[in-house]
């Protein structure tokens, strides 16, 4: 933080108030963001809208973007050393399924704690719906303000469907059989093609797990842990799961099995759509909001032309969780207060700023998107607007709890064990079990089998 020195060498035991200082205040705010790389809308938004109107607002408040280019696993590596020893930015950018875990690890404080009993007499948290404000929640108390939240669903691309004799325009299966009978098709029709992307791998981070794994796993009728929050470690949809992997990657090689098992793993994903050596795509609506659009790095050329979805189907009709014929997951970013920053009541003031309306809707300019606050409308975008009126009402979440971040790094190890051939399905699920035991306790798990 750039300010720990200035507030040493002053004597200072605490922030000023924001008016009638005697110097100016630098604040940094992070985010995984490159203007023209990955999240770009979202650098471009805190760089030419954020900190201009802030700083015109705030003549005494200096805020500088840093622009982190860096996979998210290693954002979150590089805060957890920094809050652990208390530097790093003042305001960052947190995926909410973090929050539980780096609580328990002393890593994060309630916003309240860091910055006051103001931050509850801000106006925006009445805009805010319950479940968009419990993206940023843990045990009653909120770390951070949610910036939206989102929806997953099969890409598809309706050419390649085309050249295959599929129709693109209408297709919606209903079973895991009809999307391996639209992937055996296309690979019939272009031999060199890895028609289906399945996320899978360690490299992949939590878009193996989100994009991947809890796709498959909740049109088995399971969540990953049981209704009574155990973690469950053997079960007949985790085979299920495993199982259709190994049909796709290794058995009827209908993806790119090495995609999975490389550092740049996600973009080769990215890549082979754009460039139609993959037709079939499971991923967040973030890839519709900032891998594709024009002017990105993996833009679909004609993508409103070429590109359709379809929703992710159970198993068979009624076998997804909650009997459900169709199933996702909903995750949710935000952002949070460094719990050491010099500048708590400046930081707070600039990330409510963030969050303010008018801030929100020069966000959706940039970049349209679902948004936590339910008085931002999705403005010029009939993509995200269906795909979330469909999707939403289908959608689950991850669970609340410390040791989630643990145990899914180990779902990725299963599902590369997998895919790479190393091991079975049956073998995969005996390690993954003995590793979530050693996290959870074996009295916070079961098994179904």
């Amino acid at each position: 933080m750039s300010n720990r020195l200035r507030a040493l060498a002053l004597g200072l035991a605490g922030a000023t108030a924001l008016a009638g200082q005697a110097f100016a205040v630098d604040l940094e705010i992070t985010c995984r963001c490159v203007i023209g790389g990955v999240n770009s809308g979202t650098a471009e938004w805190i760089e030419n809208s954020v900190i201009p109107a802030f700083e015109a607002a705030n003549p005494d408040i200096n805020v500088t973007l840093n622009q982190f280019g860096g996979e998210d696993a290693q954002l979150t590596q590089q805060l957890a050393l920094d809050f652990s020893t208390g530097a790093g930015p003042d305001v960052t950018a947190f995926d909410g399924f973090l929050i539980p875990s780096f609580v328990e690890g002393g890593l994060l404080k309630p916003l309240e704690e860091v910055a006051g009993a103001e931050v509850n007499e801000w106006s925006g948290w009445d805009a805010l719906s319950e479940g968009s404000r419990a993206l940023m929640e843990y045990e009653g108390k909120y770390y951070g303000i949610p910036l939206g939240t989102d929806v997953r669903m099969i890409y598809i691309r309706k050419d390649i469907f085309e050249e295959a004799g599929l129709d693109g325009e209408n297709w919606q299966p209903t079973s895991w059989e009809e999307i391996l009978d639209a992937a055996r098709a296309i690979k019939e029709a272009k031999p060199d093609s890895f028609p289906i992307q399945l996320n899978a791998g360690v490299a992949m981070g939590e878009a193996t797990t989100m994009q991947g794994y809890w796709l498959a796993l909740l049109g088995t009728g399971e969540s990953v842990v049981d209704e009574d929050g155990k973690y469950i470690i053997a079960s007949q949809g985790i085979l299920d799961t495993l199982n259709l992997y190994k049909t796709i990657y290794v058995d009827e090689e209908l993806g790119d099995q090495r995609a999975q098992l490389l550092a740049d793993g996600r973009n080769r994903s990215f890549a082979n759509f754009r460039d139609g050596v993959t037709a079939i795509l499971l991923e967040g609506d973030y890839f519709y909001r900032s891998v594709t659009p024009e002017g990105s790095e993996f833009a679909v050329e004609n993508r409103d032309e070429v590109m359709g979805w379809a929703k992710i189907p159970a198993k068979e009709p009624g076998a997804g969780i909650r009997g459900q014929d169709f199933v996702t997951i909903s995750g949710g970013t935000g952002f949070v207060l460094n719990p050491a920053t010099d500048t708590p009541k400046e930081a707070w003031a600039l990330l409510s700023f963030m969050n303010e309306p008018e801030m929100q809707n020069a966000f959706q300019a940039i970049q349209p998107r679902i948004t936590a606050r339910t008085d931002i409308e999705i403005p010029n975008s009939p993509f995200l607007t269906e795909t979330s009126q469909t999707l939403l009402p289908l959608t689950t979440a991850r669970p609340n709890d410390p040791d989630y971040n643990s145990v899914s790094a180990e779902i990725q190890r299963m599902t590369e064990a997998v895919v790479s051939g190393e091991l079975s399905p049956e073998e995969a699920m005996a390690q993954y079990g003995q590793a979530v035991i050693s996290i959870v306790g074996e009295e916070n798990t079961v098994s179904l089998l």
